[in-house]
């Protein structure tokens, strides 16, 4: 990037990020997610580092909070507010972590002082707490009563919400410590109150909250304290400062501990960690139980355990060094439309693919997402040059959700689905659906397009299909280019030294093939079906076609196969018009058949081994999962477990059946005992599996 175009990038996301900020913090009505908007704030610091002669004196990227609403009070907090930097990886935590042992190194520090008081060279203790979506509040008590409770604000004042404060059940009224102490925590909402509150505003015809926190910050700043009585906020507190006597606790433990004594609620999957491995596995725990709490949780806040160093670290322009926000891998971010271009699928849809700038997403890098149709296009209306939102989330297909106009680069335009195919210049036209109606999709014509053929023996070929091992995308091409294959039957027909001759195959990958594709010559009849690749037909329509068909042989099966009708089909509860006409016009169509024909003398097609109903031998189980496991990872249990019926949990309650414990277990597998409930290692559950 030049400096003209960065410097206009720079304004341009300045504004940007001000009216953002100011649609969250100052009006608790936010256009896009928290995700998004860190993704905004992060390119910008990162473009005012590489171009810093553009960087404003008061960019968005050094603020705390928002501004203050008008009708509130206004009140100077008697410590000033800041907000913690965030990390975004493992790296990152190991940027910050050495950042702060080179600054205490130069500090004079006697040494690093551990939370139990005694010395630890060079070893420094982490507390982990979980960061609360909500919105912050700071309560100030003098002579045990409190005075002030108030918002953040601009981080130096706030709005004094007392009045409101004081509606909150969780929160003391009068604490038994005289000191003048100023508390910090958040307040939030449940989800299942969101879902009520909003169901009551829709039938009133009111705004909807867009999510727990907005919900309640825009209890805490009604004007009408009763109904913030009315409504169940809930707190956790996290934060002490003792007026005059900053270092009144050695360690944020005890700070924790403090609070706890006095009745304000503390979150209790709060941990003491010595290494940055610990916090690490703290993380990666709670990402994947992120989802599975009442309160919303958008990170890990990480501070250093002894307090005694904080003034040694001090502060950046506006955050602490002795603390930092450790962000979950983000299910939303900001990317830009580097191309768009059109694919041909194994049925010859045509469809639209965005080539983005490279963005991790949801812990895995993503390059580009589908853009499904023209509809969706134009509803989008998304061009080449655009700053766009990308939402991805676990297994979920990437897709973008919202194009930022504000960003749009001059001279853009809208992007047209040609009328022929891309690949082989046929017509392209929409099909007709089974109960007649438009598809939205364009197809190409050409049934024979190479771009199909090939999609088509990929397909075949896959895991969920013939499932033959090191027939990839890449080798596939290569024999297809080759003339080696055209049909699924040619690759049963393949020899060794075919494969010989190719580049980068050897003796040994070419022998490895063979003996796949040998294997793969017995499958069971969903797993054929569904290979094929019919139109509408996928793996649990293939599931129930199967199961309608009782057969003895492979000439037995031919014979009911090749004269099933449309109304036999439809007779399959879970099946219909528009399916059952698809796989009756695919099975007669004589090209076809001859391919299916062949595969017959070949292939051994042997009946489904078991129904579903069968399989589900953990169906109406209940399953927690606590600690590392030895060689599964949580996500490969939990969808064993949900493959055999089983619900997995993120609590332990009287309803578990089984808790499932690896290393490092922590608080769930001590509620387990206490309850009586079953415990399986890794060896115990794979047994309980067979």
């Amino acid at each position: 990037m030049n400096k003209q175009d960065a410097k206009k990038r720079i304004d341009e996301l300045i504004k940007l990020v001000e009216h953002h900020g100011d649609q969250y913090h100052k009006y608790d009505a936010p256009e896009i997610s928290d995700e998004a908007y860190d993704a905004l704030v992060r390119e910008l610091a990162s473009l005012e580092k590489q171009f810093s002669e553009f960087k404003q004196k008061k960019t968005p990227t050094e603020k705390v909070g928002g501004k203050i609403l008008e009708g509130f009070v206004k009140t100077k907090h008697l410590v000033a507010q800041w907000s913690y930097d965030n990390v975004f990886g493992f790296e990152e935590l190991k940027q910050w972590d050495e950042r702060n042992r080179k600054i205490l190194a130069k500090s004079g520090a006697p040494s690093f002082r551990g939370g139990q008081g005694g010395v630890l060279s060079g070893q420094l203790e982490y507390c982990c707490e979980l960061k609360i979506d909500g919105l912050k509040i700071i309560l100030t008590y003098e002579q045990g009563v409190l005075k002030v409770g108030a918002t953040r604000g601009d981080g130096a004042v706030g709005e004094d919400i007392t009045e409101n404060i004081k509606m909150i059940k969780s929160i003391p009224h009068t604490i038994s410590d005289k000191r003048i102490l100023v508390i910090i925590g958040e307040v939030w909402m449940k989800k299942s109150d969101l879902v009520k509150i909003n169901k009551e505003r829709g039938i009133q015809n009111l705004p909807l909250y867009a999510n727990p926190r907005n919900l309640a910050a825009g209890t805490l700043r009604q004007l009408d304290t009763s109904i913030v009585a009315s409504r169940d906020l809930q707190t956790f507190f996290y934060d002490l400062v003792v007026l005059g006597d900053e270092n009144a606790f050695a360690t944020h433990e005890q700070e924790l501990s403090f609070l706890k004594t006095n009745e304000f609620s503390v979150n209790k999957e709060t941990k003491i960690v010595d290494s940055l491995e610990k916090i690490q596995k703290f993380v990666d725990d709670w990402t994947a139980d992120r989802n599975n709490q009442e309160y919303g949780i958008d990170g890990v806040v990480i501070k250093l355990n002894d307090t005694s160093l904080r003034t040694d670290l001090g502060y950046t322009a506006k955050s602490p060094r002795f603390g930092v926000a450790y962000k979950f891998p983000a299910e939303e971010v900001t990317t830009i439309v580097e191309n768009i271009e059109i694919q041909v699928g194994r049925t010859g849809v045509l469809t639209p693919v965005a080539h983005l700038k490279p963005v991790l997403v949801a812990g895995s890098t993503v390059s580009r997402a589908t853009l499904h149709n023209q509809d969706e296009i134009d509803r989008l209306d998304v061009r080449v040059g655009d700053t766009v939102i990308l939402r991805k989330a676990g297994d979920i297909i990437p897709e973008i959700l919202q194009v930022l106009i504000e960003l749009r680069p001059k001279k853009t335009e809208k992007f047209i689905i040609p009328s022929v195919c891309p690949v082989c210049n046929a017509a392209v036209s929409k099909k007709k659906g089974g109960l007649g109606d438009d598809s939205v999709a364009l197809y190409c014509t050409n049934r024979h397009c190479p771009a199909q053929s090939l999609e088509n023996l990929i397909h075949f070929a896959s895991k969920k299909a013939m499932n033959i091992v090191g027939m990839g995308e890449k080798i596939v091409e290569k024999l297809l280019n080759e003339n080696l294959i055209k049909t699924p039957v040619d690759i049963f027909n393949l020899k060794k030294e075919n494969l010989e001759q190719l580049e980068k195959f050897g003796d040994l990958s070419a022998s490895n093939l063979i003996e796949s594709i040998e294997m793969s010559k017995q499958v069971s009849l969903p797993k054929f079906l569904f290979a094929l690749g019919i139109h509408h037909i996928g793996e649990e329509t293939a599931d129930l076609i199967a199961q309608s068909l009782s057969f003895k042989n492979n000439s037995e099966l031919v014979d009911k196969l090749f004269n099933i009708t449309d109304e036999d089909l439809i007779k399959i509860n879970g099946i219909g018009d528009t399916v059952a006409e698809s796989f009756v016009d695919y099975i007669n169509d004589p090209e076809r058949k001859e391919v299916i024909s062949k595969l017959f003398e070949i292939l051994t097609i042997t009946p489904q081994l078991e129904t579903k109903k069968q399989r589900l031998k953990f169906s109406g189980m209940t399953f927690v999962l606590t600690g590392t496991l030895p060689t599964l990872s949580r996500d490969d249990a939990k969808e064993k477990i949900k493959f055999l019926g089983g619900k997995v949990s993120s609590s332990v309650s009287s309803k578990t059946d089984y808790v499932v414990v690896g290393d490092d277990p922590g608080s769930k597998y001590d509620e387990a005992v206490k309850l009586g409930i079953k415990i399986l290692d890794e060896e115990g559950l794979t047994a309980l599996m067979k």
